[in-house]
């Protein structure tokens, strides 16, 4: 049995509490706007104090669950981009990938949600979601689930441990391949946003380099842009 006693998201993370009843272990949650998703860290205690640091839009809790060993998912941002660009992973816009795929068969990769791409999808593409429904129901997913529905979030999502292995099965790795997600994110660096901004797409072409593909491309602007200029688009009952 968990209750979410209190959850108070900020940009310098709050204190917030998960119980059970067994003795709780100190854990850090937060809410990833970038790829939709809450993840969790542990955060060290001394007797009843605990010490904790900023992160970037989150909250706390302390939960009986335990967080499973790090992926490479939930690998900092900052060295994912680093791996993008030593690996000299491209963003294109639209039109230009529009182009590739027409022009010099690049196949586009949607790592959204089965149920995003069943409603509208460039011609072509392939769908690989990259999180998935959360399916679980162990003590570390129901404090994830809590955590979700406390932001009105009531399908949270999880990391496809799949998705690799999905991919592998329908493109070689030799493809080029160009990866789009709804909003894109970017690896430009702004004013506001010194390192970019981290998206499902990037993460997918993070996780496609780690795994030996050679030809990896990434969707500036997202199919949100595709779809707001009007390049073609079809529904799975059209294909």
């Amino acid at each position: 049995m968990v209750a979410l006693t209190l959850v108070s998201p900020h940009s310098t993370c709050s204190f917030s509490q998960l119980h059970t009843k067994s003795q709780p272990a100190p854990l850090q949650f937060y809410l990833s706007p970038a790829n939709e998703t809450i993840t969790c860290r542990p955060f060290r205690s001394f007797g009843r104090r605990f010490v904790t640091r900023s992160v970037p839009s989150g909250l706390r809790i302390r939960s009986a669950a335990t967080k499973p060993a790090k992926s490479p998912v939930e690998e900092e941002w900052k060295k994912k981009r680093e791996v993008l660009l030593e690996k000299r992973v491209r963003s294109v816009d639209v039109k230009e990938a529009f182009r590739l795929q027409n022009e010099n068969n690049f196949v586009i990769l949607d790592v959204r949600p089965e149920a995003e791409f069943r409603e509208a999808h460039p011609p072509g593409a392939v769908n690989v979601q990259i999180f998935r429904l959360i399916k679980e129901w162990t003590a570390w997913d129901i404090a994830r689930r809590a955590a979700f529905a406390f932001f009105g979030i009531f399908a949270g999502t999880e990391e496809n441990p799949e998705f690799i292995e999905s991919v592998t099965s329908k493109l070689d790795k030799s493809s080029k391949i160009i990866v789009a997600c709804s909003t894109g994110g970017t690896m430009k660096p702004t004013m506001n946003l010194p390192e970019g901004q981290q998206s499902r797409s990037l993460i997918a072409a993070y996780l496609l380099v780690l795994n030996g593909y050679t030809n990896v491309y990434h969707l500036e602007g997202g199919l949100y842009t595709w779809f707001k200029q009007d390049l073609p688009a079809v529904t799975e009952n059209e294909e």
